[in-house]
């Protein structure tokens, strides 16, 4: 009887999944080992020796591709992608897509203006807080200075005011996007 009861063990020990992973021989790989990347091992994987960009190639590429704007006091371009954020779905109803999205964008932009008959450089982002499918009208941008030392209220307000000339080529590119979007 013992022996059956042996047999059997030995038997559902065998087959077992678990069993088989526990037990592993000397010609079966060795287990993967993790390893933590660094900044100059990332950028070597990316290929380019560059840390690799935030966000997808669209990002970058879409929103990247602006071109610079030119103001009485100064000139602005925008400098890449900071934050992209939300979510964009595909619902079908009644036989019928229908597509949306929810983004928070966030795009950093350098500048030089005309201040006090000095040329200062001036860097921030373009904050979008939110924005909707099929809302691009109500799109709203705040501007967030990196460094504003030295500027005064009136020069910041003159900033703020020229920065959102960006408003409407942003909003054509994500009209863009909606675009595309709909043809998916």
């Amino acid at each position: 009887m013992e022996e059956t009861a042996t047999a059997a063990a030995a038997a559902e020990k065998a087959s077992s999944y678990r069993y088989w992973v526990r037990e592993a021989t000397g010609d079966a790989a060795p287990l993967p080992v993790p390893r933590k990347l660094d900044a100059t091992a990332a950028a070597a994987a990316n290929g380019n020796g560059n840390p690799p960009p935030l966000g997808s190639v669209w990002n970058q590429e879409m929103l990247g591709s602006l071109d610079s704007l030119e103001f009485p006091t100064g000139k602005a371009s925008l400098d890449g992608v900071s934050k992209c954020i939300g979510d964009a779905f595909l619902v079908t109803v009644r036989n019928k897509k229908r597509v949306g999205y929810t983004y928070e964008l966030s795009l950093k932009f350098k500048g030089e203006w005309l201040i006090k008959e000095e040329k200062m450089k001036v860097k921030g982002h373009l904050d979008i807080p939110e924005f909707s499918f099929g809302e691009l009208e109500d799109l709203e941008v705040e501007v967030r200075f990196t460094d504003d030392k030295g500027l005064a209220s009136d020069d910041k307000r003159q900033i703020c005011k020229d920065l959102k000339s960006f408003l409407s080529p942003i909003r054509e590119k994500l009209r863009a996007f909606e675009e595309e979007l709909k043809d998916r």
